[in-house]
Order: structure tokens, then C-alpha cells, then sequence
């Protein structure tokens, strides 16, 4: 491809993404997904606020859902910041899930009208069989819409590192 990709790995195999993430001081790229009112919505509708872009691959694996967990958790206790959700998944297993479990301080977002999303943020997969869903990564994004912290989990069954993401707000 002779593009920049990072490569991550899955049980030791490694998987190959369409790029890297953006840099830490650099404009976080805007988006448009879905909710799970099918509604759409950007990045820019949470000017002023610090958003936690916690970028999954799939609500319906453990430690996906684990993460939603821990981050609602977490941002009940943090001013003026929201926690966006994003993976491939339909807005109904979104729905689902976060209803099943009681979760109300995380925003829950789907890809699944734009491609785009994966490619801008470097996610999307594109080697194995998982081809087309995002590498687990966490991008915080300031009040300004500047980039202060990113991770791209090196192995896809492992959880973020919270506390450092958590750190950088």
C-alpha cells in the first residue's frame, strides 16, 4: 500500500490497520455517526467539552463491553467531558447493550454510515478475518478539538490503559 499503517496483533497473530492515529496537538478529524436514535452526530456537537473517543471493535465481545462499562463508570465523575463509543456495530446493539446494562455516561456511536470515520482515525483493520472493524484505540480530544492523548492498544484482547487516558483530560 505504501501508506503509513500500524500493525497490532490478535493472540499473538498480527493485524495490520489503514493507518496510524492522528497526533497528540493535532485538530481532531470531525465525524458524522450514527446514535441510537439513528440521529446523526459530529464531533463538533461537543465543542467546549473534552471528549474520550473510545474506538472498539465490536459491543458484543468482552472486552469491548468491559470497556463501555468502565468508562461509564469513570465519566460520571468528570466535568465538562463526555465519552463517545464508537465501533462498526448497529445503532440497535449499541441500544441494546448499554440499555441491558444501565449505561447512561457514555454516548454510544456508529460507524456504520460512514466509513470514513476508520480511515481518518487509522482503525479500520484490514488484514484477517475482523477485515473492516476498528483496532481498539482511545483518542481524548480538548475542549478546543486538539488531540492530548492517544492509544492504540498493541494487542486487540487487551483493555485501554483508563487511568493514563483518564490522566490526559
Amino acid at each position: 500500500m505504501g501508506a503509513a499503517m500500524a500493525i497490532i496483533t490478535r493472540k499473538g497473530a498480527e493485524i495490520e490497520t489503514i493507518g496510524v492515529l492522528p497526533g497528540i496537538g493535532s485538530e481532531a478529524p470531525d465525524f458524522s455517526l450514527v446514535k441510537t436514535d439513528l440521529s446523526e452526530c459530529g464531533l463538533k456537537d461537543f465543542e467546549g467539552k473534552t471528549a474520550i473517543l473510545n474506538i472498539f471493535p465490536s459491543i458484543d465481545t468482552p472486552t469491548c463491553a468491559q470497556s463501555v462499562r468502565r468508562f461509564n463508570q469513570e465519566a460520571a465523575a468528570i466535568d465538562n467531558t463526555v465519552v463517545l463509543c464508537i465501533s462498526p456495530d448497529l445503532p440497535f446493539a449499541h441500544a441494546r447493550f448499554c440499555e441491558t446494562e444501565g449505561l447512561k455516561n457514555v454516548i454510544p456511536l456508529s460507524s456504520f454510515r460512514s466509513p470514513g470515520f476508520g480511515e481518518a482515525y487509522g482503525v479500520t483493520l484490514i488484514t484477517t478475518e475482523r477485515k473492516g472493524l476498528f483496532a481498539r484505540a482511545i483518542v481524548v480530544v480538548d475542549k478546543h478539538g486538539t488531540i492530548t492523548y492517544t492509544e492504540l492498544v498493541p494487542e486487540l484482547t487487551q483493555e485501554p490503559d483508563y487511568l493514563s487516558a483518564l490522566g490526559a483530560i
